[in-house]
């Protein structure tokens, strides 16, 4: 795994840049416009690029060279940031300047993730992909940990300006880890006399899902998580800013917890292997996942939020690490652009509806409702309390409660059950 390796090291630089400039780039937005709309509305216009994007994405990173497809998205990430840095610079930097950012950042970002998690199967072995997997799962956890910190202590002494300057720097490192390791392309038929069109292509990865019924089962179960998780994650700086006042190291300590719980539960699950049965590590962390945000739902202050956090937190390698692990294992990597893809886009449509309707719901709904006065306040004032934050804790909640039915409910499905049946071979895989 010495490729993979390289690779995952310097992603991991990059990754806790990255997020330093958005955790730092939170607290402008917030500051800025004290709204919950506004902040989700940078998640929005982040995930909509990725639905055109992620339409052809599969058949690119199948049709070109995957390492320089990952290199390509370390780049635009790059200008893009240099874009930010320059309009603050000149004091022309508004909301709207990361609307539209996020939006091509975003984009690339989708073909440079499934660049990556298609180059898998061609550098680790079969009985390392849960592991691989937990280890692409500590990139965005272990940030979670440095980059709250880091950003949330260094914000008032260096500003956004020296933020976005480290992050530029981090990207260094992400291009270069790239460019000395070798990443195989898969084989393609070479002689076939009637080569598939674009449309061709893009069509296979939905027809191989549709015609698999355990795919089919995994992506619908997969999707209705996402949804409740997105409308609880649009709301999360948010909520946890409007409850402490504009605190900064309060969200960055609650960031910090998240970090230290999926690192945890990354560096168990390396160890360990995962379940033999793949699919119990999918619903179990649902289960998880949705007890663990429940509680953070209902709490008020730190003494809740740190511990639920990482809980919350550490179901996740768990199960992304194991349905990664499933769908590796279940499509062949010729296909797997394409099948990615399409798992892909249905997900960016789901997330993008949820992150649309967040917002909206608590700053119309929810927020009102909870309100001293407000028509829910005499009845839920006393578990989630009353004002700025308790509408938006209500809907988290709420949010958090669909997750754990989600994952009971898929033990309740035969043909879900049946997913792992089947499958390719390591020889399978690395005929390249």
């Amino acid at each position: 795994m010495r490729t993979f390796t390289i690779i995952w090291l310097g992603q991991l630089v990059s990754t806790i840049g990255s997020y330093m400039s958005e955790f730092a780039l939170s607290i402008w937005a917030w500051q800025l416009t004290q709204s919950a709309t506004a902040l989700a509305l940078v998640a929005l216009f982040s995930q909509l690029p990725r639905i055109p994007m992620t339409l052809f994405a599969g058949a690119i990173a199948d049709r070109f060279n995957r390492k320089g497809l990952m290199m390509l998205g370390d780049a635009i990430a790059a200008i893009s940031t240099l874009a930010i840095l320059s309009l603050y610079f000149t004091d022309n930097l508004q909301i709207w300047h990361l609307y539209l950012i996020s939006a091509i950042k975003g984009g690339f970002e989708q073909l440079q993730w499934l660049a990556y998690e298609t180059s898998l199967t061609m550098i680790v072995p079969q009985r390392h992909y849960t592991r691989a997997s937990s280890m692409g799962s500590m990139v965005h956890y272990g940030s979670s940990i440095l980059s709250p910190a880091l950003a949330g202590s260094l914000y008032p002494v260096i500003g956004l300006v020296g933020i976005l300057l480290v992050d530029l720097a981090t990207f260094v490192c992400a291009i270069a880890s790239l460019v000395f390791v070798r990443i195989p392309q898969p084989s393609r038929p070479t002689d076939n006399p009637n080569p598939e069109t674009i449309w061709q292509e893009i069509a296979s990865g939905y027809h191989y899902i549709l015609i698999r019924p355990g795919l089919c089962a995994l992506l619908t179960v997969t999707a209705l998580f996402w949804f409740a998780h997105d409308i609880g994650a649009a709301l999360y700086d948010p909520m946890i800013l409007a409850r402490t006042g504009g605190d900064a190291l309060v969200l960055g300590t609650v960031g910090a917890a998240a970090g230290v719980g999926g690192v945890a539960g990354a560096l168990i699950l390396s160890a360990w292997g995962g379940f033999k049965r793949r699919l119990d590590g999918v619903l179990l962390g649902f289960i998880g996942a949705g007890l663990s945000k429940t509680a953070f739902g209902f709490g008020q202050t730190l003494k809740v939020w740190i511990p639920a956090q990482f809980c919350s937190s550490s179901n996740f390698p768990l199960l992304g690490s194991h349905q990664t692990a499933i769908w590796l294992a279940q499509v062949a990597p010729a296909m797997q652009g394409r099948v990615f893809a399409a798992k892909s886009l249905v997900l960016q449509v789901v997330s993008a509806i949820a992150t649309l309707i967040a917002g909206p719901l608590a700053d119309r709904i929810f927020e009102p409702a909870m309100m001293s006065g407000g028509v829910l306040a005499p009845f839920l004032g006393g578990i989630f309390g009353t004002g700025r934050g308790a509408g938006m804790a209500l809907l988290y909640v709420i949010a958090s409660v669909s997750l754990l039915l989600v994952g009971v409910g898929g033990y309740a499905l035969p043909v879900l059950r049946g997913v792992e049946d089947g499958g390719v071979t390591d020889s399978d895989a690395f005929n390249v």
